[in-house]
């Protein structure tokens, strides 16, 4: 299988929009990859977000797919809700998954993509093996749990082993970043190997979020070369 050239997607975070006007804000948004839904349990992390209802009726709203990140605790019992309310995109955290490989498996059964994500102290080379059983594999670059951090440098070099894993198991599975990714920060995670970028303040600080988001789109594909497959995509298909 050849793995395709890499097309710079962005998926801005709700956490940064007016929660009262959700819909408006979505509008904002048009020219997104997807929109990237933060969903805390105030358990696995500590801040309480929003949970399936509200995700269900921003799905019947958003003009582009949604990205659901789990960030709750009991993933492999929760998780595959959302993927029967018919989201494009569900990422649990390995760090709530018993069974990470058997909840991949079922969120693809259930017509949704399979993400998996990982804290930044949670090494990634004990998951490059069930890098098949994935679309996309969220290596957070900051401490999961709030919006507004500074992004991480550390993670950089656990951004490239994922790269050169994906490259050499010749698969299409994205690597997403979400944190403190800004256009200084995006050039540095893009030239890593990540090509699916999350972005808060980044995008909905702006006077325009929809400029924002091109020019975010513009800095990260500089990195890595042009786009090679249609916009408005969660990230690339296999």
């Amino acid at each position: 299988m050849s793995v395709s050239p890499l097309n710079c997607c962005i998926n801005p975070s709700i956490l940064s929009a007016d929660f009262v006007n959700l819909e408006a804000e979505l509008a904002r948004i048009s020219n997104a990859d997807a929109v990237h839904v933060d969903v805390m349990d105030n358990h696995f992390v500590p801040n309480l977000t929003i949970g399936l209802p509200v995700v269900e009726r921003i799905q019947k709203v958003s003009p582009v797919p949604i990205d659901a990140h789990l960030m709750i605790s009991n993933a492999d019992r929760w998780a595959p809700q959302f993927a029967d309310a018919g989201l494009s995109s569900v990422t649990f955290h390995v760090e709530a998954s018993d069974a990470p490989i058997k909840l991949a498996r079922e969120l693809r059964a259930r017509g949704s993509k399979a993400g998996m994500a990982l804290r930044p102290a949670t090494p990634v080379e004990a998951y490059l093996d069930m890098l098949t059983e994935l679309d996309m594999l969220l290596l957070m670059t900051v401490e999961p749990g709030f919006g507004g951090q500074a992004f991480l440098d550390i993670v950089l070099p656990k951004i490239r082993r994922a790269r050169a894993a994906v490259e050499g198991a010749g698969v299409n599975v994205a690597i997403q970043v979400d944190g403190g990714i800004t256009e200084e920060t995006i050039v540095r995670a893009a030239e890593a190997g990540a090509n699916v970028f999350v972005a808060g303040s980044a995008v909905y600080g702006k006077p325009s979020p929809e400029d924002a988001i091109e020019s975010l789109r513009a800095k990260g594909q500089l990195a890595f070369g042009p786009a090679s497959s249609p916009s408005h995509v969660v990230f690339q298909q296999a």
